[in-house]
């Protein structure tokens, strides 16, 4: 029997504890971690205990566990956004292969940097780019490449975030402010830059443009009346009836509906006190139009690629299910998505014929994706690179530089050439 690869978290936040410290629990022969660095005293001990890490492996700082001798074969980085680019080259120059949270970095300079380090020091390096692990993507690009549809002419892709999930991650989450974590179409969609070019066989995007704004998140915008908090020292907001973003409504609710996912990421206290103090006390119990937020809840990207394939992406949202729809226009035929339903069905011109794809059940976050990139990281790091990683950081930077081009053409409200943003911001 193979011995588990050992391993450090830094960040036992969503990601750290609940995807992939879950995912490492039922995979106890495939990998151990055996170190983590958590500054939320209660979030570090619960992972620790669940974990079996011993009391001096457990850190608050992650300069503190970094300045130990390497301790394991590698670090999965999941701390917040701003904080990806100095603890992964410090991982990096440590000796440990890495795994790093999307996005890699908050600056496209940074995000390159990143890839020279790890060619530098000779490590394993990949980034969470789940949706490569899902069947859902994987039978789309095996329809591509079996050639059914023709010539891929054109993709109309959409990430509907669905209007709980923005209002918890991205008006009264730790996503909300851009200089704080970055642009929305970085942190939340250079996923979807990243599956275009994963679709595309890595063609590279050469022209980019986009439009967007934050329409309807803000104090202009309140029923008359609101308060500023959901509950205000005890007192319930008079609009709470009428409001869909009505917090209690989303983390507080019996039934196992769409809000289930988010009612335990409140607070480790599971109970319903324990879960309405944090929302009289945190920024989760914040009315959605005065949470403070300026990234976009809307935003469309206009794309080209060297292969001649035009793209388009829509990000919204203002939708109520949590889901990517994708439509793949090719010269002999068509193929329809919907990630969340785990439907695909393509047409052929020639006959008409229409064939409907039946997809496994998914098992795990993101599609069974986040389970897929676990265990391609675990064979990764097992073989010694002998294998090749599908979210190699080297893949990863272009989907980042797309990011970074569509917000630059969103706020100056121009067309961006790919190859001239790249000599002209990050002078290369």
């Amino acid at each position: 029997m193979k011995k588990p690869i050992t391993a450090i978290l830094l960040g036992a936040g969503g990601r750290g504890m609940f995807a992939y410290g879950n995912i490492a629990l039922t995979k106890k022969d495939d990998i151990k971690f055996v170190a983590v660095a958590e500054p939320d005293e209660k979030r570090r001990g619960e992972f620790a205990k669940l974990h079996g890490i011993k009391p001096a492996n457990a850190f608050s700082d992650w300069k503190d566990m970094l300045s130990k001798p390497k301790m394991a074969d590698c670090a999965f980085i999941c701390t917040q956004d701003k904080m990806h680019f100095e603890p992964t080259m410090k991982t990096l120059e440590l000796g440990y292969h890495v795994l790093l949270e999307k996005p890699m970095a908050t600056t496209a300079k940074e995000c390159i940097l990143l890839g020279e380090a790890a060619k530098k020091y000779n490590r394993l390096f990949s980034i969470c780019h789940v949706l490569r692990y899902t069947d859902f993507f994987a039978t789309l690009k095996n329809i591509i490449d079996s050639g059914k549809i023709g010539d891929v002419v054109t993709i109309q892709h959409s990430e509907n975030v669905a209007f709980w999930h923005y209002a918890h991650s991205y008006v009264r989450g730790l996503w909300n402010v851009c200089e704080e974590s970055g642009p929305h179409i970085l942190t939340k969609s250079c996923h979807d830059m990243d599956i275009l070019l994963y679709l595309l066989g890595g063609s590279p995007c050469t022209y980019i443009a986009s439009t967007g704004s934050l329409k309807v998140f803000k104090p202009e915008n309140a029923p008359e009346g609101a308060q500023k908090r959901c509950i205000e020292k005890g007192k319930i907001c008079p609009c709470s009836k009428d409001c869909v973003y009505y917090a209690p409504d989303t983390y507080l609710s019996k039934t196992e509906n769409w809000n289930a996912p988010f009612q335990f990421m409140l607070t480790l206290d599971k109970t319903p006190e324990g879960r309405m103090k944090a929302l009289e006390n945190s920024r989760s119990g914040k009315c959605v139009y005065y949470a403070g937020n300026d990234v976009v809840d809307n935003q469309a990207v206009c794309m080209s690629f060297e292969n001649g394939v035009n793209a388009t992406f829509t990000l919204t949202a203002f939708t109520q299910e949590c889901t990517r729809i994708i439509r793949i226009l090719g010269s002999k035929g068509e193929i329809y998505g919907d990630m969340d339903a785990n439907k695909i069905e393509y047409i052929t011109f020639i006959d008409g014929k229409k064939t409907k794809m039946d997809l496994k059940e998914t098992v795990g976050g993101h599609g069974g994706g986040d389970i897929g990139l676990v265990e391609d990281f675990i064979n990764l790091v097992r073989s010694g690179g002998k294998i090749k990683s599908r979210t190699a950081a080297a893949d990863s930077v272009m989907s980042h530089v797309m990011a970074f081009a569509a917000e630059e053409s969103r706020v100056s409200k121009k067309m961006i050439k790919i190859s001239d943003y790249i000599k002209e911001k990050l002078n290369i």
